[in-house]
């Protein structure tokens, strides 16, 4: 007999099929609620209609989301192979542009080595690469055969704090016997006696190096001489020096022309205050206590990291200084930094800075140096102890 609905209960949808089913075939019990059998409502089982599941879930599947540590991780390695690839490029960069032109190993007799690093360091009156008209601006004079040197510093760098010697340039020394760095020939002992600085101007940083071991006893492991053109150049590529100047200096020779105060130096100004000597009262003494100062200030605005670490500064500045310093053929860029940075460290306090210990004029007007005290003071060096010796002027 006929199928007929339960009373109140509507008849069951049809599907297009034409039977009581929904789409796909299988049916709902609209009035109940439920679904029948063979029925695909398209959700799986513990879902709603609203979607997600009855926990309130969205789970439509896993999205990607965004994997921050992974990029945080590739991010920091490749800021690390940039920073390498810089500092390893510009290490080798920096490297081929020292001057390796000082030979040490034509030096004869020399001293046994002590503990420590000895660094001979020479400020040279050289014009070299310098035209007419920068000559003229820094008031250096006309060109020179082979120059001498306006200053001459011992900087010793050991674990007992770091010591900053000048040897002023009237210092009266012997001329030991020595091989010529150029021609090769060996010239005798004379037993003559001369200005420190002359003995540049004879054959050059070589026998410099053999006249300070002769008169001293100390062995030099390195040697670092830059010129007046290089000087200037270096101290503009920084911005200037700030320096405490105690005395109104005036000196038309050197250029000076300073009051007394705090200020900054430019190239100009930086080379003309480290050369007076004239118009100061100890006269080169108190010359060589001005240039430990300039170069120890020097080294302490340089080695900052607003200098190190900014490519605009520290390119112009390695490249002015590094053109134009000229070192002996066994010292690195290593030796190089940490001869700048021994420098620092002397500023800051963690050594001492002095002049070789002068007794009195010797015949001549030459300054003849304390023989006694210098013999002590080699030794403290020598066994890297803390210097105790001073300099009474």
């Amino acid at each position: 007999m006929p199928h007929t609905s339960a009373p109140g209960v509507p008849p069951q949808t049809r599907g297009p099929g034409g039977s009581g089913h929904g789409p796909g075939g299988g049916g709902y019990d609209v009035g109940h609620g439920q679904p029948q059998a063979g029925y695909d409502s398209g959700y799986s089982e513990g879902q709603v209609y609203g979607g997600g599941r009855s926990g309130g879930r969205d789970d439509y599947g896993d999205r990607p989301r965004p994997d921050w540590r992974r990029r945080t991780k590739w991010t920091l390695i490749t800021l690390v192979v940039v920073v390498l690839v810089w500092s390893v490029g510009t290490y080798f960069w920096a490297d081929s542009k020292l001057r390796r032109e000082v030979d040490l190993s034509i030096v004869e007799d020399r001293p046994e080595g002590g503990d420590g690093t000895n660094y001979l360091i020479v400020g040279s009156d050289s014009r070299e690469g310098m035209s007419k008209e920068e000559r003229q601006k820094l008031h250096t004079g006309g060109p020179t055969d082979k120059g001498r040197t306006d200053s001459i510093m011992i900087l010793h760098v050991g674990s007992n704090g770091n010591t900053m010697i000048s040897l002023p340039r009237d210092s009266d020394v012997e001329i030991p016997s020595f091989t010529g760095s150029e021609s090769g020939k060996h010239y005798p002992a004379q037993g003559k006696h001369t200005k420190i600085n002359a003995t540049y101007s004879m054959d050059g940083p070589e026998l410099l190096v053999r006249t300070v071991e002769h008169n001293t006893g100390l062995r030099i492991d390195h040697y670092a001489e830059i010129g007046f053109g290089g000087f200037a150049k270096i101290v503009d590529a920084v911005g200037g020096v700030e320096m405490d100047i105690p005395r109104d200096i005036k000196d038309d020779k050197s250029g000076a022309d300073f009051k007394k105060g705090k200020q900054t130096l430019n190239g100009q100004e930086a080379l003309a205050f480290v050369r007076t000597r004239y118009a100061l009262p100890g006269s080169d003494l108190d010359r060589t206590k001005n240039q430990q100062k300039f170069l120890s200030a020097l080294a302490n605005q340089t080695a900052t990291p607003s200098t190190v670490l900014n490519p605009f500064k520290l390119y112009p500045t390695m490249g002015a200084g590094l053109d134009t310093l000229k070192v002996d053929k066994d010292m690195s860029l290593w030796n190089v930094a940490s001869m700048f940075w021994a420098m620092k460290g002397v500023s800051g306090g963690d050594g001492k800075s002095m002049n070789m210990p002068i007794a009195g004029p010797a015949p001549g007007g030459n300054l003849q140096w304390d023989k006694a005290k210098v013999k002590k003071l080699v030794s403290q060096l020598n066994n890297d102890e803390k210097v105790t010796v001073t300099s009474d002027r």
